[in-house]
């Protein structure tokens, strides 16, 4: 039996019916597929049956990718990429429309953040179906005035739609991991209504922000602005609040006013 790596995160998911739930969620007939972190590919060899018209795989394990190879040895319209997934380069000729992913617990926020930042906006694809742990799904969905709410929350919806797709039971994967899993369909959003030139101020700013999750945003704010108690006054953003009490409406505005400043 192949020996998982608790170090990459690796629990495969090997329950039928759930992964031929994931593959309905978007159509694949005549598509680009792309999947991050395919394993010994349960998922893949039902994407293939939907004729995809092609399927490009990053995977990280070289074991992985010699299964992949075997496994999927009479097709043809696949490539297999044994790469880093966070160091991956998407260059011109790679346009999925589709994005799939299992993603490894241990990096599967950076993982998401990879494809928030696409250098490219709006992205070639049209949809993205990550698996997360439960915990880590709840943080993406979560709303301002709450525990959960933080930094991956804000930038996700800045530039994605989000739709809490269904939960998957800690029991439908080998090994058995110690939570439970969600399901989360994004879609790029063509328009918003903030002007932000580069994703990465929202990156700075939302660091400094939550950095100091129970103190109030007067430190944090002085670190962004030298007169910042003005620029809080011209913004409407009261200085006592803490972070989590900060609306996504208000961070995207103390970004854009950022830019315009810096």
């Amino acid at each position: 039996m192949l020996n998982l790596k608790k170090s990459l995160g690796q629990n495969l998911l090997i329950d039928k019916n759930i992964l031929n739930k994931i593959a309905e969620l978007s159509s694949i007939n005549g598509k680009v597929v792309f999947e991050v972190g395919p394993g010994t590919g349960n998922l893949t060899e039902i994407i293939l049956k939907k004729k995809p018209k092609k399927l490009l795989l990053v995977e990280k394990d070289k074991r992985f990718c010699q299964i992949l190879s075997k496994k999927l040895d009479l097709e043809k319209n696949f490539i297999i990429y044994n790469e880093d997934i966070l160091k991956f380069n998407f260059d011109k000729n790679i346009n999925p429309d589709i994005v799939f992913g299992n993603l490894p617990y241990n990096i599967s926020t950076q993982i998401l953040a990879k494809f928030i930042k696409f250098n490219e906006w709006p992205p070639p694809f049209s949809k993205i179906i990550f698996m997360f742990q439960k915990e880590v799904a709840d943080r993406i969905l979560a709303k301002p005035n709450t525990k959960k709410y933080g930094r991956i929350s804000v930038l996700a919806n800045f530039r994605l739609d989000i739709v809490d797709s269904f939960k998957i039971s800690r029991k439908c994967f080998l090994p058995v991991p110690d939570v439970d899993s969600k399901i989360i369909i994004f879609s790029p959003k063509t328009k918003t209504n903030y002007y932000i030139k580069n994703i990465k101020n929202l990156e700075k700013i939302t660091e400094i922000l939550f950095s100091g999750r129970r103190k109030m945003i007067n430190k944090a704010f002085s670190k962004i602005f030298k007169d910042y108690e003005k620029i809080a006054n011209a913004l409407g953003i009261n200085l006592k609040k803490r972070p989590a009490e900060l609306s996504c409406h208000d961070i995207y505005r103390i970004t854009e006013y950022y830019e315009k400043n810096i």
